[in-house]
């Protein structure tokens, strides 16, 4: 299986990354946005007064609905699904894998080489798992990007093994 991506080498847990079911786990995040949000400064009070308003509103426009759902809705969120771009940061499967403490490096083996990165800047990448609602199948099964973004036109493409040095 050529989708599947090991991880290896300076680890208690070798794990295995299959990015074909990444679009169920809540931990993906919207690469057109993701790279271009600032870090804000969340008030949950502010936040959980808008949520709650928001619901009122469309309760007092609509009516009461049991269950609250609006089809509308629905039909949006699995649109995103089909057109968006994907990815999902590497850090929690990093934190599975259960790296030992005397490791200091990542090596990211490529088709064609390797590339070989601290381990700080690892817990920060990426991995894009969909283009356009599409899985990468040429040059895939995942993109990495680094946690700023610094990479966006040029990513870490060609992954098919993650070692831990």
């Amino acid at each position: 299986m050529e989708s599947i991506i090991p991880i290896t080498g300076k680890v208690n847990y070798q794990i295995t990354l299959d990015p074909s079911v990444w679009i169920f786990d809540d931990r993906k995040v919207d690469l057109s946005t993701y790279f271009n949000k600032q870090e804000e400064n969340i008030d949950v009070i502010e936040e959980y007064t808008k949520a709650v308003s928001k619901h009122w509103d469309r309760e007092i426009m609509e009516g009461a609905v049991f269950p609250p759902t609006l089809k509308s809705e629905q039909k949006y969120e699995k649109q995103k699904l089909l057109e968006g771009n994907f990815g999902v940061p590497l850090k929690p499967f990093l934190l599975n894998a259960v790296i030992h403490e005397d490791a200091t490096t990542i090596v990211i083996k490529q088709t064609k080489g390797e590339l070989e990165l601290p381990l700080e800047v690892a817990y920060d990448l990426i991995l894009r798992f969909s283009v356009d609602g599409k899985p990468l199948k040429d040059d895939g099964p995942v993109y990495a990007y680094y946690g700023d973004g610094s990479n966006q036109d040029h990513p870490i493409k060609d992954i098919k093994k993650i070692i831990i040095k």
